[in-house]
């Protein structure tokens, strides 16, 4: 018996030593500092690189620090982290297009933001720094693969480079008819040879894939990041990036919509708020509102708002077949097509644990480096905490 409980335990520890080793990186936000360092202090032993998200930049390139790192909840996050043995890599988010365009196409004003970047970072000590420069111009390409290069030669081998970058749809997925030129402003095959590992914002998806678009339709569609599309999103990624330098990014939050629901279609969305699922959750039990699935894999509910003249169809029986959490919607489509006039409806789809899981089956299936999750606020599902 002896014998055949230590053979057990050795052809076990493979199967556990193979488990779920990917690498988790978590953005802890400036504008929700204090709990999302909680948050993550809570769970570090969960976590392998630390992203602070608190520094944006001048229009001339001089970096703008949001927090005190010398605030407890900061101090507390960095010392437990260095005990783990986290990477603590903060990052500089910009996002003004002519500004990146004008300090990185200048070769002086590029040297200088370099060399700030730099010393911020070997003055905190920090194990690197991750550059999130988004609306960038065409233009810009080539100088902002040059500013990658030249940046990561001056950090150094001993300090990380990484490069937070779009999500691309496939052009056949994202046009009908493909453009004969296509002009991004990210170079894929430069960034995999100059960055350490890029974090793959596969999120904000909206109506950027026509084909899933057709696929699902019937019910409002406008997720934060249907599973379908995120792994045609890291599919096209792996034409450039090496998968052992992918880390795809997921969200925690959703997006709440009012859709105009016209005869025999859900037509127009119109941006409403961004909600953490604590506020979403409290909506659903004021509204008295299901919580289903969708087709993607997030969580949805529909809804008529309080001010809405059209919550009298709250009365009305539901459509039969109407998936939960789409029965307002069905109501409004029911009575819009009967009567010929157009209908709001309010939806929220969010990311929670569920919808972050089947996320993390795709870096798994495709061996990527790991998870990068948009954002620790303390309002994320704590479910997911399990997960990873």
């Amino acid at each position: 018996m002896y014998r055949l409980f230590i053979l057990t335990i050795l052809f076990l520890l493979p199967v556990v030593s193979q488990a779920a080793r990917y690498d988790v990186g978590v953005w802890v936000p400036w504008f929700a500092e204090k709990a999302g360092a909680e948050s993550a202090l809570k769970n570090i032993d969960e976590i392998d690189v630390l992203y602070p998200f608190v520094y944006e930049v001048s229009e001339s390139g001089e970096l703008i620090n949001r927090v005190d790192f010398d605030d407890e909840h900061w101090e507390d996050l960095f010392d437990e982290a260095e005990d783990e043995r986290v990477d603590i890599i903060p990052t500089i988010a910009w996002f003004n297009g002519q500004a990146i365009h004008d300090v990185l196409s200048d070769d002086d004003a590029r040297e200088d933001h370099i060399n700030d970047i730099v010393r911020m970072v070997k003055r905190n000590g920090f194990d690197g720094v991750n550059i999130d420069y988004e609306s960038k111009l065409a233009i810009t390409i080539d100088y902002y693969s040059e500013f990658l290069e030249e940046l990561n030669d001056e950090l150094g081998r001993r300090r990380h480079l990484t490069c937070t970058v779009e999500a691309r749809t496939p052009p056949d997925s994202r046009w009908r008819k493909v453009p004969s030129v296509i002009q991004y402003a990210n170079n894929y095959k430069a960034m995999n040879q100059h960055c350490d590992w890029v974090e793959i914002m596969a999120y904000d998806q909206q109506r950027a894939d026509w084909k899933m678009n057709e696929k699902r339709q019937g019910v409002p569609y406008n997720p934060v990041a249907d599973t379908d599309w995120v792994e045609k999103v890291i599919e096209l990624a792996l034409e450039d990036f090496d998968d052992d330098k992918v880390m795809l990014g997921v969200s925690t939050y959703g997006r709440a919509w009012d859709v105009t629901v016209a005869p025999d279609w859900y037509r127009d969305y119109d941006m409403v708020a961004t909600l953490n699922q604590p506020r979403i959750l409290e909506l659903a039990d004021k509204y008295a509102a299901n919580i289903g699935r969708t087709d993607g894999g997030e969580a949805v509910m529909t809804y008529f708002p309080e001010d809405s003249v059209w919550k009298i169809l709250n009365g009305l029986p539901t459509p039969k077949r109407t998936p939960k959490g789409y029965e307002a919607a069905a109501k409004a489509l029911m009575v819009a097509t009967y009567a010929n006039i157009e209908i709001p409806v309010r939806i929220i789809t969010w990311s929670d644990a569920e919808a972050i899981d089947e996320k993390l089956e795709l870096v798994e299936e495709y061996d990527l480096r790991g998870t990068a999750i948009f954002k620790v606020d303390g309002e994320e599902d704590q479910k997911i905490w399990k997960l990873i």
